[in-house]
């Protein structure tokens, strides 16, 4: 981040905490001075770890997940019909890679290497992974996370029945 934005970060937070209107009253000694110091935590970790904490980015998902109804419903309801097949063929989860390829497993691999393949795969392109990184990081990770998902789900069904 612009050092520019810290300072005025830092000089809004103090403006905040000096001003007497407050998320909670300071006139309450102790209880007034929890908000004002959640935000000093807040700043202080995302100055270390140039990130919010975890919490932080569900908070904001499950607050502000529905604002514009249109563009989510269709990324659901897209998944869904992927998800249960009800997709066409050629927009299907699978179009243009078989789930093996996806996984990174050769065809014929056993149950245990495709598992491990999942859980590294899960791993590195889960979501919370690249919270820091903007909305379109996240985006695409998760895209590619929901291919692995429907990869694993399709190979592990296979390989049990």
């Amino acid at each position: 981040m612009n050092p520019f934005w810290i300072i005025l970060l830092v000089i809004l937070l103090l403006i905040y905490i000096i001003s007497p209107i407050d998320g909670m009253p300071d006139i309450i000694p102790f209880i007034g001075w929890l908000d004002d110091t959640l935000l000093v935590g807040l700043l202080a970790y995302y100055l270390r770890y140039k990130r919010l904490p975890g919490f932080v980015n569900r908070l904001v998902r499950m607050f502000f997940q529905n604002r514009d109804p249109g563009s989510s419903n269709r990324t659901n309801t897209s998944s869904r019909q992927e998800a249960s097949g009800t997709g066409s063929a050629k927009n299907g989860p699978f179009a243009s890679k078989d789930p093996y390829e996806i996984l990174g497993v050769k065809p014929g691999a056993s149950i245990e290497e495709i598992q491990a393949a999942y859980r590294a795969a899960a791993q590195q392109y889960h979501p919370d992974k690249v919270a820091h990184l903007g909305d379109e990081f996240q985006e695409l990770a998760q895209k590619k996370f929901v291919e692995i998902q429907e990869a694993y789900n399709f190979l592990n069904d296979n390989m049990h029945s």
